[in-house]
C-alpha cells in the first residue's frame, strides 16, 4: 500500500529523515494527540477560577484535577497491554474517542460533581493517548530513527507547558470556560481522521482473555498511591488514619498485583521486561525525571511571583529558559542518536546537568535577579531535554516487539508516579519551611497568614502588611531552597543509574556486526498489512 503508513521489514534500508509522506501525516496526527493529552490540564488550570465562579463547589476544586490524574495513571498500563493484545491502531483510536467524549461532556457539565465525573472519563482516554503515541512510533519507526521523532514529541510537551496557561486564559476570557474543553473536539477529530485514513498496522487478536484481576489490583494500588501523594500534608496530616489506611491498601494491592502477575495467563505488566537492566534503569530515571520536572514547574512560578514580583502570566513566560532549553536539547539529542546510533552519553550528561541546575536553583534568595534564575533554569532544562525521550527510546529498545505497548505504558506510568511523588514530597518540604520561617520572622501574624495554605496568590500577597509580605518573600525563598536541594539529591540517583546503562546498538547503527547484535536485542519489525 503505497498510500498508507506501513512498517518496513528492514529498518536499516531507510535513510534518516526520508520517511514516506503518509508516515509524516501519521506523525502529525500523533503530535496533535500528544498535544491534547499534555495541554488539557495546563488549560484547565487557568480556567478553574471561572469554573468555580459559575458551578460553585469550591471545596471539591482539587478533584477536578485529581480525577483526571487518577484515571490517566490507572488506565495507562491497561491501554498499553490492550494495544499489544488487540492491535495498536484500534486501541489508540478508541482512546481518542473516549477522550473526546469526556471533553464534550465536561464542557456541558452543570455542576461540580458532573465535571469531576466527566474529567475522569477524559482522563481514561488521555492515558491511552500518551501510550498510543509512543507505542505507534515504536511500531512504525526503526529504533535508529526513533530518537528524532521522540525528540519532537518532547518538544510538543514543552510547548504545551509554555502555551497551556496562555491559551487557557485567552479561551476563557474570550469564549468562556466551556470552550477550554470544546477546543479538543476539532483537534481530536483531525487526529482521528488522519490515523484512520493512513495508518495501517498488523491486526492482532490474542486468544488469552484480559487479566481483570490484575487490572483491578493495579488500579487500586495506583489510586491509593496518587491519593496519598495528593492528600498527604494538605487534606490530611501525613500521620493521619486516612493516609495510613491508603498506604496500607496501596501496598497490599501492589504486592498482590506482583504476585498475581507471575501466574496470570496474559499479565497486564509482564514482569519479565524488568529482567532487562536497561529497561529497569530507564524506568527509574523516568521516575526521577518526572519527580524533578513537575516539582520545578510548580515551585518556580511561586518563587517568581512571591519573590521576584512577576504576574501570574509573566511567571509562565519566565519558565521559557527551562522549557526552551528542554525543547531544543530533546530534538538535538534525538537527531544525534539517529545519526550516530549512540545514546548512553545523554542519560549521563542529562543527569549531571539536572543535579547542577537544581543545586543552582537551591541557591536563589530574595536578591536573585531574573536573569540569574533564568540561567539556572536553562541548565535544568538542558538536563531534562537529554533525558525526556531517550528514556523511552532505550526502554523500547530493551524489549521484544510483542511487549512494545507495556514497555511504553510502564515507562509513562513511572514518570507519572514520579511527578505525583515529586509534587507531594517537595510540596510538603516547601510548606513546612514556609510556615517555619513565617513564624520566625512575623510571629503570630506570620502563622495566621499561612495556617490555611503556604502558597498565596498575587491578590492575597498584595493585601499583606509590609512586614508580613517581606517575611513571606524570605519564607518562599527558604522553601524553594529546601525543595530544589532535595531535587538535586534525588537527581544523583538518576546519575548513578545512568552510569550502569549498557549501550545496546540500535537497529541500523553501523556495520553488519553491530546490526547483528541489534537484531538480537530487538526482533525484526513486522511487515504491515
Amino acid at each position: 500500500m503505497a498510500d498508507t503508513a506501513t512498517v518496513p521489514t528492514d529498518p536499516g534500508t531507510q535513510e534518516a529523515g526520508r520517511q514516506p509522506k503518509s508516515v509524516r501525516v501519521v506523525l502529525l496526527a500523533l503530535m496533535i494527540a500528544m498535544m491534547l493529552a499534555m495541554l488539557d490540564n495546563m488549560i484547565i488550570g487557568t480556567a478553574m477560577p471561572t469554573i468555580v465562579g459559575e458551578l460553585g463547589g469550591l471545596e471539591h476544586l482539587s478533584w477536578v484535577v485529581t480525577a483526571y490524574t487518577l484515571a490517566t495513571a490507572a488506565a495507562t498500563p491497561v491501554w498499553g497491554k490492550l494495544g499489544d493484545m488487540y492491535g495498536r491502531k484500534s486501541t489508540f483510536m478508541t482512546s481518542i474517542v473516549l477522550f473526546l467524549i469526556g471533553s464534550a461532556l465536561s464542557g456541558m457539565a452543570q455542576d461540580m460533581g458532573q465535571l469531576i465525573a466527566f474529567r475522569a472519563v477524559q482522563g481514561l482516554g488521555a492515558g491511552g493517548l500518551m501510550v498510543g503515541v509512543m507505542a505507534i512510533i515504536g511500531d512504525l519507526i526503526p529504533p535508529r530513527e526513533r530518537g528524532k521523532y521522540q525528540g519532537m514529541m518532547a518538544g510538543v510537551m514543552a510547548l504545551a507547558m509554555i502555551g497551556g496557561p496562555l491559551v487557557g486564559g485567552t479561551i476563557t476570557d474570550n469564549w468562556g470556560w466551556r470552550w477550554a474543553f470544546y477546543i479538543n473536539l476539532p483537534l481530536g477529530a483531525v487526529a482521528l481522521a488522519a490515523v484512520g485514513a493512513v495508518l495501517h498496522l498488523p491486526k492482532k487478536r490474542s486468544q488469552a482473555g484480559i487479566d481483570y484481576l490484575g487490572v483491578i489490583l493495579l488500579t487500586i494500588g495506583i489510586t491509593a498511591i496518587v491519593l496519598v501523594t495528593t492528600w498527604g500534608g494538605t487534606e490530611y496530616a501525613w500521620t493521619s488514619a486516612r493516609i495510613m489506611e491508603l498506604i496500607g491498601i496501596g501496598v497490599a494491592a501492589l504486592v498482590g498485583f506482583v504476585f498475581w502477575q507471575t501466574r496470570a495467563a496474559e499479565p497486564v505488566v509482564p514482569l519479565h521486561i524488568f529482567r532487562s537492566r536497561n529497561f529497569t534503569l530507564m524506568s527509574l530515571i523516568g521516575f526521577i525525571t518526572g519527580f524533578v520536572m513537575f516539582g520545578a514547574t510548580l515551585f518556580l512560578p511561586l518563587y517568581q511571583q512571591a519573590v521576584q514580583g512577576a504576574s501570574a502570566t509573566n511567571s509562565g513566560l519566565l519558565l521559557l529558559p527551562m522549557l526552551g532549553a528542554m525543547l531544543v536539547t530533546s530534538m538535538v539529542a534525538g537527531r544525534v542518536t539517529t545519526s550516530t546510533g549512540k545514546y548512553k552519553v545523554f542519560p549521563i550528561v542529562g543527569s549531571v546537568l539536572m543535579v547542577v541546575g537544581l543545586y543552582l536553583l537551591s541557591t536563589m534568595d530574595t536578591g536573585t535577579s531574573r536573569f540569574t534564575s533564568g540561567v539556572f533554569m536553562a541548565v535544568v532544562g538542558f538536563g531534562m531535554g537529554c533525558l525526556m525521550q531517550i528514556t523511552m527510546l532505550v526502554a523500547q529498545n530493551s524489549v521484544e516487539m510483542k511487549d512494545m505497548g507495556v514497555a511504553s505504558s510502564s515507562t509513562t506510568l513511572f514518570r507519572t508516579l514520579g511527578s505525583s511523588f515529586g509534587v507531594a514530597i517537595m510540596g510538603a518540604l516547601f510548606n513546612h519551611r514556609v510556615q517555619d520561617v513565617m513564624a520566625e520572622r512575623a510571629g503570630a501574624l506570620g502563622s495566621k497568614v499561612t495556617e490555611r495554605s503556604a502558597q498565596l496568590d498575587a491578590k492575597s500577597l498584595e493585601k499583606l502588611p509590609v512586614l508580613a509580605r517581606e517575611a513571606y518573600q524570605h519564607a518562599v525563598s527558604s522553601g524553594t531552597h529546601a525543595a530544589f536541594l532535595l531535587g538535586a539529591v534525588v537527581a544523583v540517583i538518576a546519575l548513578v543509574a545512568a552510569v550502569f546503562v549498557k549501550e545496546v546498538p540500535l537497529k541500523g547503527a553501523g556495520p553488519k556486526a553491530a546490526q547483528g547484535e541489534a537484531d538480537k536485542a530487538q526482533p525484526p519489525v513486522v511487515e504491515a498489512v
